[in-house]
């Protein structure tokens, strides 16, 4: 019988999230293995406790009580990365920046876009994440899913992946992901990366606390941000909190911010746009806990 990786009570997740703010995880454990994962979903489904994963922890905003819930984190084999030909496999938790190293040093290119998204392997499926044109659904080959009762191999037909969704349910976690990438010269890899990277470092903060971007664009012709921007937020501050002075669909932490002073600032961006344009905007933002946007 595997063993439980060790689960703690009352993890204090402000420390990991990008954006700094957030109170407790009721329950919270590291699996490092496919087996420790399986063991470990099976005992919260058996403790009827919700099962919630955080990667990196950016895209997430936790509820300032915290979140009544197993709160995991990717550790070990499940954030390695490996190189088979064509073919790169990633566990779930391996972060964005290692898996595109890996693939230019094995001259393997497709990944350069991941450049721009501060995120891990599991979490590019899971909302489908994407920058510069490119996404999750062009990349991925398959995904081993991991849930209570197994271990599943999904092929990427079967993940239901659109603009920035996808069809996993809770209690399902990626522990593992197949990319097809193509050969191409370590050098154009490095240059297409560096490119994309400066453009991100250029338009967004990356160097503030943030979650990543707040809201999906609403379509191909308005972006989210564009449309903040129009309504005269720029710099808008509530609390310690402040919509970003470099790109309005971004929220700064920069002086002790809760999670209410971010949902505040979210809640009158979206009621400005509404006014403005007559467009609803849907946020992009994972929330852990009871957050509730009010009502247009």
């Amino acid at each position: 019988m595997t063993e439980l990786p060790e689960i703690r009570d009352d993890e204090p997740l402000a420390r990991h999230t990008t954006i700094g703010t957030g109170g407790t995880a009721r329950h919270y454990a590291e699996p490092a293995s496919v087996s420790q994962l399986q063991a470990v979903l099976a005992h919260a489904e058996a403790s009827a406790w919700p099962v919630e994963v955080i990667g990196l922890g950016s895209n997430l905003l936790v509820h300032d009580d915290g979140v009544d819930a197993l709160v995991l984190r990717l550790v070990g084999e499940l954030a390695s990365v490996t190189i088979d030909g064509k073919t790169m496999v990633a566990g779930g938790g391996a972060t964005n920046a290692v898996c595109l190293h890996r693939a230019r040093d094995a001259g393997l290119g497709g990944f350069e876009f991941a450049a721009a998204i501060p995120g891990t392997a599991g979490g590019g499926v899971r909302m489908n994440a994407g920058a510069y044109g490119s996404d999750w659904s062009e990349i991925t080959r398959s995904v081993l899913v991991v849930d209570a009762r197994g271990t599943h191999e999904l092929g990427v037909g079967d993940l239901g992946l659109s603009y920035r969704h996808s069809g996993l349910i809770p209690g399902q976690v990626v522990a593992e992901v197949r990319y097809e990438l193509i050969p191409r010269d370590p050098s154009v890899i490095r240059a297409s990366a560096s490119a994309l990277l400066a453009k991100r470092k250029a338009s967004q903060p990356t160097n503030k606390r943030t979650f990543g971007s707040v809201f999906k664009n609403p379509s191909p012709d308005l972006g989210a941000g564009q449309a903040i921007e129009a309504c005269g937020l720029k710099g808008y501050v509530i609390g310690g909190a402040v919509i970003s002075p470099v790109h309005a669909n971004f929220i700064e932490n920069v002086a002790n911010a809760t999670t209410a002073d971010a949902v505040a600032l979210m809640a009158e961006a979206r009621r400005r746009v509404y006014e403005r344009y007559g467009i609803v905007l849907k946020h992009e933002v994972r929330f852990l806990g009871p957050i509730v946007l009010p009502a247009l």
